[in-house]
């Protein structure tokens, strides 16, 4: 990669780059921050909803033809007004989030960070507690959270063990973030409500996956920037880090600033 003098990202992830081989190469790494938080906290706040009221597979029963008569006890699901929202990894789609959550449902707001968000809490009313406490009292866990070592299948069968079984889980964040066979295992024996999922892992899942199956699991193909208006802002925010390393010499949005110097 001699030649290469810049990467600049399609995606606010940067997971799939090796940050430390191209700052050793003096390579700056651009990216999209910003550009996707409404549409990607659309998607979380989505899937809730489609999980609370076992969306995806309602659709899926009249497909097959399972339209019967009325059931007062069939199927029946969740209302969300005054529940617990916990993220998990409070940054700018989880503020987005966590504001949907409380606008439309008076939802109570708890957060998980490596470092506390002051504005947020000031935003949402939202209290930083340990990671324990969060899976403890929170009736939804919503990820947010970049992909790294510390966070890679932070959500194992241990974790899901601690959760209350009414709870669902949404991850829009990234797939590894969940360790995918234990929260089969979690959502199979009960252990949690549901889950709605736009990242697996791995991509793409698999069409046999038995998260696809379940009632109260919705799974989406990753399309948490996929409207016009956030793809749009995306290909704006890509071609500013270009053009204004070439002309000023910096980069507007970038992962390793050190490589520009000072």
């Amino acid at each position: 990669c001699r030649h290469l003098e810049i990467i600049s990202q399609f995606a606010v992830g940067y997971d799939n780059i090796d940050i430390a081989a191209a700052t050793d190469l003096g390579i700056p790494v651009g990216f999209t921050p910003d550009a996707m938080s409404e549409a990607t906290a659309d998607i979380a706040f989505g899937l809730m909803i489609a999980v609370a009221r076992n969306m995806f597979f309602m659709h899926k029963t009249i497909i097959h033809g399972q339209w019967g008569y009325f059931n007062p006890t069939g199927h029946l699901g969740i209302e969300l007004k005054q529940k617990t929202l916990g993220i998990f990894g409070l940054g700018r789609i989880g503020l987005k989030m966590a504001q949907r959550c409380q606008n439309a449902y008076d939802m109570k707001i708890l957060y998980h960070n490596r470092t506390r968000n002051t504005k947020a809490e000031k935003l949402v009313d939202a209290t930083c507690v340990g990671f324990d406490e969060l899976l403890a009292k929170s009736d939804i866990v919503s990820v947010h959270c970049a992909l790294t070592p510390e966070t890679r299948h932070v959500f194992d069968l241990k974790a899901f063990k601690k959760m209350k079984p009414s709870a669902v889980f949404i991850n829009t964040a990234r797939g590894p973030i969940h360790h995918e066979k234990d929260l089969t295992q979690a959502v199979k024996e009960g252990l949690i409500r549901g889950a709605g999922l736009d990242v697996t892992d791995p991509e793409p899942m698999a069409k046999d996956n038995p998260l696809l199956f379940m009632e109260n699991v919705c799974v989406l193909p990753h399309v948490g920037s996929a409207t016009m208006e956030a793809r749009n802002q995306m290909s704006i925010l890509a071609a500013m880090n270009i053009i204004g390393f070439y002309k000023t010499g910096r980069v507007s949005h970038i992962v390793n600033p050190g490589v520009l110097g000072s």
